[in-house]
């Protein structure tokens, strides 16, 4: 169950697994597999629920993105959202791990008030992870499956987020996806 403090009332309901778009994104060993239990477009207002399966040794969250502060264009196009998220972690064996970085850059919000974030998270099964701002990538270690719950909540019900620079490249060479995905 999760919730949200929101303006607008909306009656609760089951979601089914043929109500889920299952996609696999990333490339190479950022492939992971995105069940979208709650996408953008859902009957709910600021809440985005989404599970992702990361195959050992993948990466997923990456290339590292945030999305910490409501960045709109001129033409009112929503380009970054300001969310926070939870990572709620299963690991399908039970001493398996992932590891989660956090880490805010030079324009994030709580850098600028003098505090920055930069954690190195050792996320195992049934932890939490919360991320009240900055990028946070993870990598599933070898040998395990890693599972986790994003629930993401904030200025709009988006996922619209922004790419850490230094990383972007590491898209444009993709050769395909992880052969092992969809898990499930």
């Amino acid at each position: 169950v999760t919730w949200v403090p929101t303006n607008e009332d909306h009656e609760p309901w089951l979601i089914q697994p043929g109500d889920v778009t299952i996609s696999v994104r990333g490339g190479d060993n950022v492939s992971r597999q995105i069940n979208d239990l709650l996408p953008p477009g859902s009957p709910v207002h600021r809440l985005v629920l989404v599970e992702v399966y990361t195959p050992s040794g993948n990466w997923s969250s990456y290339p590292p993105h945030k999305h910490d502060v409501h960045i709109e264009d001129e033409a009112g196009h929503l380009i970054e959202a300001d969310l926070e998220e939870v990572y709620f972690y299963k690991i399908d064996k039970p001493e398996g791990y992932a590891y989660q970085r956090v880490y805010t850059d030079d324009n994030s919000p709580l850098h600028q008030a003098g505090q920055p974030i930069d954690a190195l998270v050792r996320a195992e099964h049934n932890t939490a992870v919360l991320v009240p701002e900055g990028y946070h990538p993870v990598v599933s270690a070898p040998g395990y499956t890693t599972y986790y719950l994003n629930v993401l909540a904030g200025s709009a019900q988006s996922l619209a987020n922004q790419d850490d620079p230094r990383y972007t490249w590491v898209k444009e060479n993709y050769q395909g996806v992880d052969e092992r995905l969809p898990l499930y």
